[in-house]
């Protein structure tokens, strides 16, 4: 049995990065660094939770570029040429405008039943949703295939008479009667 392979989600670094990809069995991660790649397969019916959370250095990375460009423009401005100053701190309220709107960068874990790993799932917590929802959406459908031919058939019976055997007649016999004893 072949299946195919979709890319659900991409994760960019400097020396490389994590595609994601999504097939009818399993969840992959194929991580590239420099000119090796690593896979990782998670199968779906292992899958316990994944977990995304937005990172607590998404404001560094808000406001260290932010800074160090309007400081930059600021003395450009002072000592060289106002234009250069603008074209500075244009360049820091740019970053600031485009970092609040992409919005907080992302951390996620991924549980299995043998093991936990901390991969990027996604870039931004904004595309969580997103990926989550197909991801989720590939665990119904492959655990609900799974689980129809395991489940017992039913068979019927003639309906018979609910007629108490000894044993519970005297079972709730005595229940009464201990419950009348005790002043309720």
């Amino acid at each position: 049995m072949e299946s195919a392979f979709r890319k659900i989600s991409r994760v960019g670094s400097l020396t490389g990065g994590t595609k994601w990809y999504l097939s009818e069995d399993c969840l992959l991660a194929a991580k590239r660094v420099m000119y090796a790649v690593e896979y990782r397969r998670f199968y779906l019916r292992d899958l316990e939770y994944i977990m995304v959370w937005p990172s607590r250095l998404w404001l560094w990375r808000l406001i260290v570029p932010a800074v160090l460009l309007a400081a930059l423009g600021a003395s450009l401005w002072q000592w060289a040429n106002s234009t250069a100053g603008e074209i500075f701190s244009g360049m820091a309220l740019a970053w600031v405008a485009l970092e609040l709107v992409l919005g907080p960068t992302a951390n996620s874990r991924i549980r299995t039943t043998g093991a936990t790993v901390e991969l990027p799932l996604m870039k931004r917590t904004r595309r969580a949703r997103k990926v989550l929802a197909k991801i989720d959406a590939a665990v119904r459908a492959h655990r609900g295939v799974i689980e129809q031919p395991a489940s017992p058939a039913t068979i019927t019976s003639p309906v018979e008479p609910n007629v108490p055997t000894r044993s519970e007649a005297s079972a709730t016999t005595s229940i009464t009667a201990a419950t009348q004893t005790n002043g309720a």
